[in-house]
């Protein structure tokens, strides 16, 4: 790679590095006509709970199919309300809607970036009342039940998760785990005293292996995660029509299993994940130095990581002003960046039936108008990384020095 030109990520380098162990999984598929499950996507799904440290995975087609499933075998039903944060892609809010259930969000925490629990005990406080049944909580506006939370694991770091625990426990809610960008970030437990693997703590966990990720299929991927086994059971005849077995179909379900072709690429790359992740945050360790150094803009703050967290960096996020003229300047230099993401959902048009306003969640909206992703991906060497903080700073003096004149 010329440092010259610096890319947002790299998908070609690993695959070329792995390309004879990648061409053998698709010569096995076509000599055994093995398309569809089998031997290849059962071994995923061993070897990735494994990873994850869960007695259960459970490959499917997308991330957006995994959170769904996993909603809907952990219990959410029609008319339901599930609580997310508003600063996520939008399939984290179209798994809830298409689980039948309504989604609505708390606000995050300014620093993380992830949903933040007091906010959510103040929504479970002020926004609901406790239901004829003391295990029930209604939200006063629509009269939902609210049955669930969705925290998202955020840019590879997961999110303060003993505190939302204890909330799902007082007000007898279920915990889903958005961990689709989150492939091996950890999590120290106080309560626990360990630390816990993304997808290992709330009832069941959401991945997607869209190429982008940590681990990256081929095409589309994701899978579920859990220890109970009658959600993966569930997760299972969801992703299959609804069958237990062949041509008996115990429920409604779809169509939503992993390629065995894909499950067999992931497989090989699974074995280089702990190896590509170790990459990522010695990279992170790069920028958070040049950053910090003498002479670095004091407003341009690596990303914050708490003492309980050991991210994985899907991606390296910074907060700029004037973000659309750095990045122009930066793109001009050859260097490619990101915006994740630039709407915050509950002023996305999708979700205008939810009649929220700009302001209803100041710390997604200012998220929404700052963040700026920087190139991140294994192999990024320090060479470049220089080069991506030196046109960051040379770009954020011009935004500065042109709003002084």
């Amino acid at each position: 790679m010329s440092v010259n030109n610096v890319p947002f990520l790299d998908l070609v380098a690993p695959h070329v590095e792995l390309e004879e162990e990648l061409v053998a999984v698709f010569r096995k598929a076509i000599r055994t006509a093995g398309f569809i499950g089998g031997p290849m996507v059962d071994g995923l799904e061993r070897d990735f709970a494994e990873f994850c440290g869960t007695r259960h995975c459970v490959g499917v087609n997308s991330g957006t199919d995994a959170l769904r499933f996993a909603l809907m075998a952990a219990g959410v039903q029609e008319g339901d309300l599930v609580v997310t944060v508003p600063n996520t892609f939008i399939a984290t809010t179209e798994a809830i809607s298409q689980a039948g259930a309504r989604p609505d969000f708390v606000d995050v925490d300014e620093r993380t970036y992830t949903m933040d629990p007091v906010k959510l005990r103040a929504f479970l406080e002020t926004q609901c009342v406790r239901g004829e049944s003391s295990r029930n909580v209604v939200h006063l506006e629509t009269g939902r039940p609210v049955t669930a939370i969705v925290p998202v694991h955020l840019y590879g770091q997961m999110a303060d998760m003993d505190p939302l625990i204890e909330l799902a426990e007082e007000f007898h809610l279920m915990i889903v785990e958005d961990a689709c960008q989150a492939h091996g970030a950890e999590y120290f437990s106080a309560k626990e005293q360990r630390w816990r693997k993304a997808g290992s703590v709330g009832a069941a966990a959401a991945f997607s292996f869209y190429p982008g990720k940590n681990l990256g299929a081929c095409g589309e991927g994701g899978a579920i995660t859990t220890d109970d086994e009658q959600i993966a059971r569930t997760c299972r005849m969801l992703r299959e029509h609804g069958q237990s077995k062949k041509y008996f179909h115990d429920m409604e379900g779809y169509n939503g299993r992993l390629d065995s072709i894909q499950a067999g690429l992931l497989q090989v790359k699974l074995r280089h994940l702990s190896k590509w992740n170790g990459q990522r945050q010695q990279s992170a360790k790069v920028y958070d130095e040049l950053l910090s150094a003498p002479g670095a803009d004091p407003q341009l703050d690596p990303p914050f990581v708490p003492e309980w967290s050991r991210p994985v960096y899907h991606l390296y996020v910074v907060r700029v002003a004037a973000r659309e003229a750095i990045q122009a300047a930066l793109s001009a230099a050859g260097i490619a960046t990101g915006i994740h993401y630039p709407v915050a959902l509950h002023l996305s048009p999708a979700y205008a039936k939810l009649a929220y306003s700009r302001g209803s969640f100041p710390v997604a909206e200012r998220a929404a108008e700052e963040v700026l992703s920087l190139p991140m991906f294994p192999g990024l060497g320090p060479e470049a990384q220089q080069r991506v903080v030196a046109e960051l700073l040379a770009a954020t003096a011009a935004t500065v020095g042109a709003a002084a004149r």
